[in-house]
């Protein structure tokens, strides 16, 4: 289909002239004036617009600036008839965002080959935005893809990590659904705003798979060991905390952003902290302990608690769990989120089933 060319001037030899240079190759729509313009494209989008600058009521510039505020209408070529040829006029024409202007009166062959020329740079814009587009799509999916991989692979590292102790192999899974629940539940009640947001909460979900990655260098003895650590074994267990900050860097250091990166190792290294100052490695106390360490201790907890290990039982019924929680509240983990997550106890126990 030809192109919709809307001629705009309030000389009826003018469009009847346009018409006929160049109706043979495009559909050419008229108006009288900038107001019967802007009525025409209330219903019509054409591809070009030819815009005398010399009109009553509303002058060429006018519909041009009016043209431009409309988000509709701003990205429509516009080229300018007049037949004041001053330089003035013409770095006005140039200014107000025109592609090109036409002298009056017409040379048929100079006004075809200036609109054949702006169409067509129109038409290599739009491929060019289009290719653009398209190539960016690909880029994301393929971008989106190499982030899922990694993913599942740490994932699946993680989960190979956490088999040595003879676990269920469901704590990486269950702690990364806990860590999110409870950071979507502390976001939507508007709590920690000052370093809570969306991007915040998806880094620490992203993350939480890694908290316990550097027990892969705690010996086979003493994470499958059914009873009680000797202090000297303890103190080595204790290490699993610093040793995954170290693996982190070495294994996504290069590649992750520097805000995902602070909060994995922030996780790794301090989720065993506790609010009075007690835990380790670096004796941290209330708000030092890092926010995402604090939603993972929780969450870390939680699923020691409820799931089976090689040195306990599983805790049931969840009233005792609970209790437990509120007997760390203050002293263990961060008060107020200690309540948050306890409120959540019908969605926490959905998530064990």
């Amino acid at each position: 289909m030809n192109e919709i060319i809307l001629v705009v001037d309030d000389d009826s030899a003018n469009l009847m002239l346009a018409q006929k240079i160049l109706g043979k190759e495009y559909r050419v729509a008229a108006a009288n004036s900038g107001m019967a313009a802007f009525k025409y494209l209330e219903k019509n989008r054409p591809d070009l617009i030819l815009l005398d600058i010399n009109m009553p009521q509303m002058d060429g510039f006018e519909a041009m600036e009016r043209l431009k505020q409309n988000e509709k209408h701003n990205n429509i070529p516009v080229i300018f008839l007049t037949a004041d040829k001053s330089v003035e006029t013409e770095t006005r024409c140039f200014q107000t965002g025109a592609l090109d202007f036409v002298g009056k009166p017409f040379v048929p062959e100079i006004l075809k080959s200036r609109v054949k020329r702006i169409l067509e740079l129109e038409k290599y814009h739009t491929k060019l935005e289009e290719m653009v587009k398209e190539q960016a799509e690909i880029i994301t999916s393929r971008t989106r893809r190499i982030s899922e991989i990694q993913e599942h692979v740490i994932e699946g590292m993680a989960n190979l990590i956490e088999s040595r102790d003879n676990s269920t192999g469901k704590h990486v899974k269950n702690t990364k659904q806990y860590v999110k629940l409870l950071a979507e539940e502390l976001w939507e009640r508007k709590m920690y705003t000052e370093i809570l947001d969306e991007e915040y909460i998806q880094n620490i979900i992203k993350a939480a798979p890694l908290h316990d990655v550097g027990k892969i260098k705690v010996p086979d003895g003493i994470l499958q060991k059914p009873g009680s650590l000797t202090e000297e074994e303890y103190t080595e267990m204790k290490r699993h905390t610093e040793y995954s900050q170290d693996i982190i860097q070495d294994i996504i250091g290069d590649v992750e952003d520097e805000k995902y990166l602070k909060i994995a190792k922030e996780i790794a290294l301090y989720h065993h902290e506790r609010w009075d100052g007690e835990g380790y490695p670096k004796g941290l106390s209330g708000e030092e302990i890092p926010l995402c360490a604090r939603i993972m201790a929780l969450a870390d907890v939680f699923d020691a608690l409820c799931e089976e290990r090689c040195y306990k039982p599983a805790i049931r019924p969840m009233d005792r769990v609970v209790e437990i929680l509120t007997e760390g509240k203050g002293t263990q983990f961060d008060p107020v989120m200690t309540d948050v997550f306890i409120s959540m106890r019908d969605r926490l126990e959905a998530l064990l089933d």
